[in-house]
């Protein structure tokens, strides 16, 4: 929570210094690089056939997709805000799940999907400056529902250390961001020249450690459940952006961020009492 929390407000830190493309581009190859040095000290072997494929797909959706748009969208829209949207990603999981028929559907899931949208609707409609652009807010939308994807596409790697997974889609969305900055034609400015040199290179050591804890969460849980600590993260990041930032806590943050977490709750994390009875029914008759 600690470290994902301080991430997301470096993010935009660092959107502020750099171009979005670029920045990410350096956070990620940066971050690939020390990956594959510690998996090969480590003596870890690269995912191959399948697992490699699959990798792939995992960094295009986190890292290439998930972390371009929202390195993209922060430009505009608050880490506060941001990390708030991004609490949404375990009920996009759930609802994803569903529709590839990974899980069943539950009417409170729906519930909680127009609570979570009702929430962003009021944080949205009074930002700290005035109204939100709503290209950048999408995007950040667009990125909570590019990791919930990832979530479930990472659960289909099983086996495999999460350290050399996460070294080859850092490098595939690494990839894919720098194609993204040299078509977008973002001027390439060195970190140093630009200030961003210290909280750069904050993330770029601390990633393979964040997503390498994230993956393994993900290979024990479901999908929705290890999403679930992305919920806590503006706990983190909307003090800490008050204070690096001078983001302003608005009285539409302090409405709308409940509203949305309460969705999450509901939509993806609430114990699921039907299931609980026929799971408790099934053991006492077992024990018959």
């Amino acid at each position: 929570m600690l470290l994902g929390g301080t991430n997301l407000v470096l993010v935009v830190v660092t959107t502020r210094k750099l171009e979005p493309f670029w920045a990410a581009g350096l956070r990620f190859t940066g971050a690939a690089i020390l990956a594959f040095a510690a998996a090969a000290a480590l003596h870890l072997a690269i995912p191959r056939g399948r697992a490699l494929a699959v990798s792939g797909v995992y960094g295009v959706l986190a890292f290439g997709l998930g972390f371009g748009l929202f390195f993209w969208g922060t430009r505009h829209v608050p880490a506060g805000i941001a990390s708030v949207i991004l609490g949404c990603v375990p009920l996009f999981t759930f609802l994803l799940a569903v529709a590839q028929g990974l899980e069943r559907f539950r009417l409170r899931g729906l519930v909680g999907a127009v609570l979570a949208i009702l929430g962003i609707g009021v944080i949205s409609a009074e930002a700290p400056s005035g109204s939100l652009p709503i290209l950048p807010l999408l995007a950040v939308v667009g990125a909570a529902v590019a990791t919930a994807e990832a979530a479930i596409t990472v659960r289909r790697i099983p086996g495999e250390h999460p350290l050399p997974v996460n070294a080859v889609g850092m490098a595939v969305g690494a990839e894919l961001l720098m194609l993204a900055s040299v078509v977008s034609d973002e001027p390439h400015d060195a970190p140093w020249s630009a200030g961003a040199t210290l909280p750069l290179m904050i993330m770029i050591v601390t990633s393979p450690l964040l997503f390498e804890l994230y993956v393994v969460v993900v290979q024990r849980w479901s999908a929705s459940a290890a999403a679930y600590q992305l919920v806590l993260f503006p706990l983190v990041s909307i003090p800490l952006s008050a204070l690096l930032l001078n983001e302003t806590i608005s009285l539409s943050l302090l409405v709308g961020a409940p509203l949305v977490l309460l969705g999450v709750y509901v939509g993806a994390l609430a114990p699921d009492r039907h299931r609980s009875a026929v799971i408790t029914g099934t053991e006492n008759g077992s024990s018959v």
